[in-house]
């Protein structure tokens, strides 16, 4: 399953970038221990095969959730936590399920679940700290994301990072989330969904030839998009590059007819 959330960011040339943070910020649920995480080796054989047959279904239940089967994926994740309710991956996937439902209330209860039987699983913490970004508690959020973070092995300190950034941004403190993102792209500069977000970031910091740097990698690419091309003439428009600015309004027009990002450039509504 890891492999398959790794995945998410080069699924991008036929996704617009929005969907496709929405899809990644999501979460992957760890039906596996992490490196670093607690494992009940010493356990009973006994408990063992509770956990084997709770682990079987646990892939069953990820799988309805990545396929977008939420409730079916919720039907057996219950029968999961009959069979083993210490199971922490489960309580983490059960949180991840309730935030696509918009249950805030029940995501809460789950991930403080998954937290309290394992409290180094990096993977929950990054999810509950998502969760507390979209309810705006941003300070809650940074100390879950910088918790994720304090496991060297954690595998997921890019999408972390980016998230820290993405809440600071919300927040209004800029200059943390530029250096949130910075790190982020440092350790995933592959990534588009951080480099348009750090290009926001340095544009509304009014930092626009780094701005341009970074949405200029996106926009030369097949990754190129009607959000990051009105970003791209945004920030031409900024440097006075007529000859760019046009070059990116013609695609957008071209490519993104019907776009939000079309109309704005009609109506020349580049400070909007």
């Amino acid at each position: 399953m890891a492999a398959r959330c790794r995945s998410t960011a080069g699924a991008l040339a036929a996704v617009a970038l929005a969907g496709l943070l929405t899809t990644m910020l999501a979460g992957c649920a760890s039906s596996a221990p992490q490196s670093g995480a607690r494992t009940d080796v010493t356990a009973p054989n006994v408990e063992s095969d509770v956990r084997k047959r709770a682990h079987i279904r646990l892939e069953l239940a990820s799988s309805y959730f990545e396929e977008g089967k939420t409730e079916i994926a919720l039907d057996e994740l219950r029968q999961v936590l009959v069979t083993d309710p210490s199971y922490a991956d489960a309580w983490n996937l059960r949180g991840l399920i309730y935030m696509r439902l918009g249950d805030p209330a029940q995501a809460e209860e789950s991930f403080r679940h998954a937290v309290a039987l394992d409290p180094r699983n990096s993977d929950t913490f990054q999810n509950y700290g998502w969760l507390q970004c979209q309810q705006g508690r941003y300070q809650d959020a940074e100390r879950s994301f910088n918790q994720a973070l304090q496991n060297p092995l954690y595998g997921g300190r890019p999408k972390t990072y980016l998230t820290l950034g993405i809440c600071q941004s919300r927040a209004g403190d800029l200059a943390a989330a530029q250096r949130s993102l910075a790190k982020s792209y440092e350790l995933d500069a592959g990534n588009p969904v951080t480099g348009y977000t750090l290009s926001r970031v340095l544009y509304d910091q009014r930092q626009y030839e780094r701005a341009r740097f970074y949405i200029r990698r996106i926009n030369n690419s097949e990754l190129a998009n009607a959000e990051s091309l009105w970003l791209g003439i945004k920030v031409e428009n900024r440097l006075n590059d007529t000859q760019a600015m046009g070059q990116l309004a013609e695609q957008l027009r071209k490519r993104f007819p019907q776009s939000p990002q079309r109309a704005s450039l009609d109506r020349k509504a580049f400070d909007e």
